[in-house]
């Protein structure tokens, strides 16, 4: 993704295969949105997907998917692999807002994501992850997930983060130091040079199970426990508005 001379962003060079597909909506700013979809509806043991973004100098681009992405049950020994790189450059904005990851039982998930900021780029990112589906009232008795975020400042680490649990994910997730018996979360970093003015308003918008913190003068990190993905997405949705100053995109509210 690049701007033009008007600072509009648009394609310069796109490559697609697979069940991974790119939609680009009509948009009537400057900035660009993408929506991710994979056509397969879901992810299981032996896929694979791997998915690269250049945000040229200048540039604003938002990605999100178009509904919620389900890892589904693995055949035994097998694992479905998802890997992100994304590559923000000097003056970019780079807002990187996918829809929940619903785990089902026996899924089997190594999952990647990787964004190098250059210079003065500026990210917001968030990364909800749902335990099985409430309404269903399903327990994950039997899953394996090794989740990795990397994000560096042209090189060096600026925020590293990883999840791994295998076997009874439900037993973990009940005890008190790690979820309370949350069947949702979500991880929210958001680098930008005003955020530490900011801080205070963001509190004020997180429930009790949630809490924000600032790890660099410019980078705030958020996470959050929810009883289930629609309580998260209650409070989740008007947090990323504040902090993008403009509307999520519309599957969001789909």
């Amino acid at each position: 993704m690049r701007a033009d001379p008007s600072g509009r962003t648009g394609i310069t060079d796109l490559r697609q295969s697979g069940a991974l597909k790119l939609v680009f909506p009509r948009q009537l700013t400057n900035s660009a949105e993408t929506i991710l979809v994979n056509t397969a509806g879901g992810i299981t043991g032996g896929d694979r997907y791997d998915l690269d973004i250049d945000v040229g100098a200048g540039a604003a681009l938002s990605l999100t998917t178009q509904a919620a992405e389900r890892a589904y049950r693995a055949q035994r020994g097998e694992t479905g692999k998802v890997t992100t790189r994304i590559t923000v450059q000097s003056g970019a904005q780079m807002n990187w807002l996918p829809q929940e990851l619903i785990l089902f039982e026996r899924c089997a998930l190594n999952r990647r994501l990787s964004i190098d900021l250059q210079g003065d780029a500026r990210l917001l990112m968030v990364e909800p992850v749902v335990f099985g589906r409430a309404a269903m009232k399903e327990v994950l008795r039997d899953i394996h997930l090794y989740d990795r975020i990397s994000i560096t400042r042209d090189g060096r680490p600026l925020y590293l983060d990883a999840m791994k649990i295998s076997g009874d994910a439900a037993a973990r997730l009940a005890r008190s130091a790690i979820a309370n018996g949350a069947g949702a979360m979500a991880s929210v970093l958001c680098v930008t040079p005003e955020i530490a003015a900011n801080l205070s308003a963001v509190r004020e918008m997180l429930p009790a199970t949630a809490g924000a913190s600032l790890i660099a003068p410019d980078t705030l990190v958020i996470r959050q426990l929810a009883q289930d993905s629609y309580m998260l997405r209650r409070s989740l949705m008007p947090l990323l508005e504040h902090l993008s100053q403009s509307p999520l995109p519309a599957s969001w509210r789909l």
